[in-house]
């Protein structure tokens, strides 16, 4: 992966959740993203932190592309202001777009969507069928519990160690930025031989 990463696509709510820190958080990505000349690639939504994002980024001079199934436009707004808007005709088209245009993913606080969409990316980068890294922005501790579920995935030989170190977990969006820039993808299969580590 290159240290110059040209587009990252951002995975979060389509609500804004309770804390107030969860808004705040995407405002700052999506500032610091368009201030480091990144593109962000997300859902295409209006509302919730998706719709956060996208307007700090826009209104800090950022290029915003969003990616939206036309079933969900129908009860979900899409941003009106991004700089390219692509419809599909289904997730599975979308969750294709979003990766095939992103140099890398971050996850921000959000719900069921949020962790199906990051899970993907991660477990397709796994199985070396892309070399693209994944980070959690981990505002206010809210992926604590994923962090230490991921951890015993390792300690219990569901995912190997090195796939593991891979999966980033930061609190500044400037530092998470960093760690995806340095991402080495690992040369191993995710095929664990336990007569080797028992």
């Amino acid at each position: 992966m290159p240290a110059n990463l040209t587009a990252v696509c951002v995975f979060c709510g389509s609500n804004r959740g309770l804390d107030p820190r969860y808004e705040q958080a995407a405002e700052e990505v999506g500032r610091f993203l368009a201030e480091q000349g990144v593109r962000l690639v997300y859902g295409g939504g209006a509302v919730g932190l998706m719709g956060t994002v996208a307007t700090a980024a826009l209104a800090a001079g950022g290029t915003v592309v969003g990616v939206m199934p036309h079933s969900i436009a129908k009860i979900e707004p899409p941003h009106s202001g991004l700089t390219e808007l692509l419809m599909v005709d289904s997730m599975h088209e979308r969750k294709a777009a979003l990766a095939e245009r992103s140099d890398a993913f971050m996850a921000l606080p959000g719900g069921l969507g949020t962790l199906e969409e990051v899970f993907e990316t991660i477990s397709w980068t796994q199985l070396g069928l892309q070399d693209k890294p994944t980070g959690f922005l981990n505002v206010a501790g809210f992926f604590d519990p994923l962090k230490a579920q991921l951890e015993r995935m390792i300690s219990d030989a569901f995912v190997r160690q090195e796939h593991g170190d891979v999966v980033y977990f930061e609190e500044r969006p400037a530092a998470l930025l960093d760690r995806l820039r340095g991402f080495d993808p690992p040369n191993v299969n995710k095929w664990i031989d336990l007569d080797a580590i028992v």
